[in-house]
């Protein structure tokens, strides 16, 4: 059972999976009293097929869902559309279920419960720098690490480092000031925005999965390479080691 979003197609759209009742109802009817174009899904299956059917700029994913794993939608949807904001709302709150939704491709999650004020906030602060972004026009050469922000790439000897899209942002943020220490604060304002309403956990379990997939390309590597190191500088921030 699915509940269709308005025919608007200006206003963004949005994928909400959600299989309880007033959970999905109170963010349909939000999200649609918001100047958004909500899609209600109930189970997995119909998520995806309704992503197949027609293109949505957000997905509102529950990871509870009655018949499949919240987190292969996230990894499906995440690999058939690489530009899809995609929002996890879970119940779980430890950090091992944190880094799975992120590395099934989650940008962001809420856990529940959750006001509407503050999920409409972060659609708003996600969409916002996604509208205003203006990449630089060159690749950033980080030693063998290739940095190429226009078409959102980022190579090893020509072979493409898959990071998530906060990690890639982490990066590129970092890559903006090399040897220079950036703040805690700072990379949350630039790859979170300065609303951020969550905890700055998120900067620490993203920078975890920036580093393990930087050491992943380099031991898969079938040339020797030459990384950038990211120090931890404790109390303050990181800083980009070239």
């Amino acid at each position: 059972m699915r509940m269709p979003a308005t025919a608007d197609r200006s206003r963004p759209r949005v994928l909400v999976v959600e299989d309880d009742d007033t959970i999905g109802r109170h963010l349909h009817n939000g999200l649609r009293g918001n100047d958004y174009a909500p899609t209600w899904s109930r189970t997995g299956a119909t998520a995806l097929a309704e992503a197949a059917r027609s293109p949505y700029d957000v997905l509102l994913l529950d990871l509870g869902l009655p018949d499949m794993d919240g987190l292969d939608v996230a990894r499906a949807l995440r690999a058939r559309h690489p530009d899809l904001l995609i929002v996890v709302l879970t119940a779980r709150t430890d950090d091992i279920d944190v880094i799975a939704g992120l590395d099934a491709g989650a940008d962001d999650y809420l856990v529940k419960p959750f006001s509407l004020s503050v999920l409409l906030a972060r659609l708003r602060a996600h969409l916002r720098r996604r509208t205003v972004a203006t990449p630089p026009p060159e690749p950033v050469h980080l030693t063998d690490l290739v940095l190429d922000v226009s078409a959102r790439r980022c190579t090893l000897h020509d072979k493409e480092v898959p990071l998530r899209p906060k990690e890639f942002d982490l990066l590129a943020v970092l890559a903006q000031h090399p040897g220079e220490a950036v703040s805690r604060e700072t990379l949350m304002a630039e790859v979170w925005d300065e609303n951020w309403f969550g905890s700055t956990k998120t900067l620490d379990v993203t920078m975890a999965g920036l580093r393990r997939h930087l050491t992943e390309a380099a031991d898969t590597s079938a040339h020797p390479s030459s990384l950038p190191r990211i120090t931890t500088l404790r109390g303050h921030g990181y800083r980009l080691e070239l």
